[in-house]
């Protein structure tokens, strides 16, 4: 899912498609040829645009977690178009430190990953200009990392969203709120609050991004992605 997707509005429709790659190749055989590109694919009449209505990058909902500090990811091992909310594979929960090494629960333990999490949904949970929260951050993940209650003999994979590893990673942010002298949050609140709203939004970059390499482009309206 590596094409930029991009949106403009004609015959009182938004219409997504992907950007004209420069040259025709086996590789992008089904893209829109530059000519195609110039006509609308509902009413095929020639695009123009002025400033205030040309078409703009709808911004990929996916991010490298190692270049997100001090936050919650999630990614799959088939990829970022896995992590829909329609797909019943397991997903992949870990905190990333300061420099950007997802700590993750696993059957071998705690990982210490510093590649494999390159897009993925991340929420940052520090802001930048909390530096001293930021050093208690590192600090007390690895401190955490390193209690009995993450050994490899302790885990159980569940078949469900709430996963050993989301109980590791929520259970780390639980751990942050006290310190704080904030109140825990429960897995119901921080996934409903946190995540879930995240997960429809790739839900709906991944339909559009998968209409578009079938048919072209994607027509919604006034929908938004």
């Amino acid at each position: 899912m590596d094409r930029t997707i991009i949106k403009f509005n004609h015959c009182e429709t938004d219409i997504y498609r992907f950007t004209v790659l420069p040259h025709f190749t086996e590789a992008n055989e089904g893209a829109p040829s530059h000519e195609e590109f110039k006509q609308c694919p509902l009413c095929f009449e020639t695009l123009a645009f002025d400033l205030l209505n040309a078409p703009v990058s709808v911004p990929r909902p996916f991010v490298n977690a190692h270049k997100v500090p001090c936050a919650f990811a999630i990614g799959s091992v088939h990829g970022p178009s896995f992590i829909g909310e329609w797909h019943d594979t397991e997903l992949h929960v870990g905190i990333t430190s300061s420099t950007g090494v997802v700590h993750n629960y696993t059957l071998s333990g705690v990982r210490r990953d510093d590649q494999g999490w390159e897009k993925c949904l991340c929420l940052q949970l520090v802001p930048p200009w909390r530096n001293n929260l930021t050093h208690t951050w590192d600090n007390e993940l690895e401190q955490f990392c390193s209690t009995s209650d993450w050994t490899p003999e302790r885990f159980h994979e569940e078949r469900e969203f709430g996963s050993c590893c989301y109980a590791f990673a929520l259970a780390f942010v639980n751990h942050i709120q006290v310190l704080e002298g904030k109140t825990p949050l429960s897995k119901e609140e921080f996934t409903g609050t946190h995540i879930l709203p995240r997960i429809k939004t790739i839900s709906k970059y991944i339909q559009v991004y998968q209409a578009i390499a079938q048919h072209g482009f994607y027509a919604a309206g006034q929908r938004k992605v």
